[in-house]
């Protein structure tokens, strides 16, 4: 009972404050957290809760996947993970590995770690996938009486899948980050604002990005949840924008970049920019 009550304040919270407590929704499946920090000296929780009218079913696994310089994620097949990726898929461990949620039901998924002796001090990463498990499709009887049908017939079953981040840090680690040059670029989707982002340290930069325009302390532009991984030391970063604000974008801005909040908010880098 009183883990059912710990997961309805989580959702309770992420509905009043996503900053309090983020939540990440994919298909009829809300996550929350959306990234988890372990050091080894203890687990965690991961919240799922089924906010579809229908009962469904979920398979809960660990995938590799390497950040790109354009900021998106590779998933990395276990033949070509490295040595360290091998560790963390094999430290992680999790329960359950399958659930069926009735809904609007939250289900507590426990998280924790098993480190290794000898493990050499750094960041490692799996990412958790929550992936949908589709109904079986009923057999259709056929009626003698009607003409076979001809032809392939094909029917396309959408899979909804959802991956948070699963993190353990070893060791004394550190990270800055700095931001580059930035501009109002088109996008084959249409206009975002885009700016590069690099990391140097033992370990991965997060946080929050805000721009305003000088004097003016309402912000034009606000960006949670922005991250650069240890598998690189820069990446693009593409903020899909409005039209009528990548206009107000252009022109004298402040870039503010922001630990995350529950970590204290503390400023990584703030740079004074002119956006074409």
């Amino acid at each position: 009972m009183l883990r059912l009550m710990r997961a309805l304040c989580l959702f309770s919270a992420a509905a009043l404050s996503a900053a309090a407590v983020p939540a990440e929704a994919a298909g009829d499946l809300l996550v929350a957290p959306t990234r988890v920090i372990l050091d080894g000296s203890r687990g965690t929780e991961v919240v799922l809760n089924n906010i579809g009218a229908e009962p469904a079913t979920y398979r809960i696994s660990l995938e590799i996947k390497r950040m790109t310089p354009e900021g998106g994620l590779e998933e990395i097949d276990e033949a070509n993970v490295t040595a360290a990726e091998r560790a963390a898929l094999d430290m992680i461990a999790f329960s359950p590995r399958r659930v069926t949620l009735p809904p609007n039901q939250p289900q507590v998924i426990r998280v924790g770690v098993r480190l290794p002796d000898g493990l050499a001090s750094g960041e490692y990463r799996a990412h958790m996938l929550f992936r949908a498990v589709p109904d079986a499709v009923p057999a259709v009887a056929v009626d003698p009486a009607k003409p076979a049908p001809t032809g392939v017939s094909i029917a396309l079953t959408p899979i909804y899948g959802i991956t948070i981040p699963i993190i353990v840090r070893v060791g004394d680690l550190g990270a800055t980050a700095t931001i580059g040059n930035a501009w109002v670029g088109e996008t084959k989707d249409g206009p975002a604002f885009e700016f590069d982002l690099s990391r140097t340290g033992n370990r991965s930069v997060y946080g929050d990005i805000e721009v305003t325009r000088p004097g003016v302390s309402e912000p034009l532009l606000l960006a949670r949840g922005i991250a650069v991984y240890p598998e690189i030391g820069a990446r693009k970063v593409s903020l899909r924008v409005p039209p009528e604000l990548a206009v107000k974008l252009k022109g004298p801005v402040q870039i503010r970049y922001t630990e995350d909040r529950e970590v204290g908010g503390a400023t990584i880098d703030a740079v004074d920019r002119v956006v074409k």
